[in-house]
């Protein structure tokens, strides 16, 4: 499905581009531009680099940082970055309060492995709240965006989370984080308990694009812990927008890269927080 075409938006030198709608154009714009260089890679073969023992970058990842890093730089030069290979960029002279946080390629395993589920994320917080996002998989030339107060799309068509309302009808999602081989118990317990209650879960590597499916209805809920704020700050605007709902695992405010997260459509979020919190050990977060 195609994302549709977005015109170029002019330069920015004003606080009107604090509107979360021209964010939003702007975020797709980027994240369509960074995909390209993503798609570039797929299919060839990898020699990806660990920054840990599960945790891969590949050149395909830098590159399409530099190049986010570059066009936020030339038409945003009063906002500030954070961007997961190269952490914070402040903003030189006035300050905007927009923040731009990207992941160039959300899925890097899958991507190594020429697995076919990763996308590269632009969120945008001002004054510290999310308020747009695109998240594209350039794989399936999907493009998924959201303003805060307008909705979110789709290829620029309206979407809306599911209707599922049990959980045994639910299909979830999930992912691991990088330290599961040294402390499985922290995220196992939940996982085994929803393998038993729900319809099906399915674990495959990239939370923007497990968010966004919950948000077209894909997926009815998400649950993860240890994300970081690249990870989540676009798909969490996208679910909020298309209807469903995403808080901590307790049902507290859900905070990008310092919360844990659980993201439904609505109709099944007590459900998923009670399984969370009966799960035994140590996997609340």
């Amino acid at each position: 499905m195609s994302g549709g075409a977005l015109g170029p938006a002019p330069a920015s030198d004003s606080t009107s581009e604090r509107d979360p709608r021209r964010l939003r154009e702007a975020a797709a714009e980027l994240a369509r531009e960074a995909g390209a260089v993503v798609r570039a890679g797929w299919g060839h073969t990898h020699a990806p680099e660990r920054k840990g023992r599960i945790d891969l970058v590949t050149d395909f990842d830098r590159r399409s940082e530099e190049l986010l890093l570059a066009r936020i730089a030339e038409r945003f030069p009063g906002d500030a970055v954070l961007a997961e290979e190269s952490g914070t960029h402040s903003a030189r002279g006035a300050k905007s309060g927009v923040r731009w946080v990207i992941d160039p390629l959300d899925g890097t395993t899958n991507f190594a492995h020429n697995y076919p589920f990763f996308a590269v994320s632009v969120g945008v917080e001002v004054d510290g709240e999310p308020v747009a996002g695109a998240v594209f998989d350039p794989v399936r030339d999907e493009m998924f965006a959201a303003a805060r107060g307008y909705g979110a799309t789709l290829g620029g068509r309206e979407i809306g989370v599911s209707s599922i309302a049990r959980l045994e009808d639910a299909l979830l999602v999930t992912g691991f984080p990088y330290d599961v081989r040294e402390h499985p118990e922290r995220v196992m317990p939940a996982f085994e308990a929803f393998l038993t209650r729900a319809q099906g879960v399915r674990r495959d590597g990239s939370a923007a694009l497990n968010l966004c499916y919950v948000a077209v209805g894909r997926f009815d809920g998400f649950w993860e812990l240890a994300l970081s704020a690249w990870d989540t700050t676009a798909g969490a605007v996208i679910v909020r927008e298309a209807g469903g709902r995403v808080t901590d695992y307790r049902g507290g405010a859900f905070v990008p890269g310092k919360t844990s997260i659980l993201a439904t459509n609505g109709r099944i979020h007590d459900a998923m927080m009670h399984v969370i919190a009966d799960a035994p050990g140590k996997a609340r977060g």
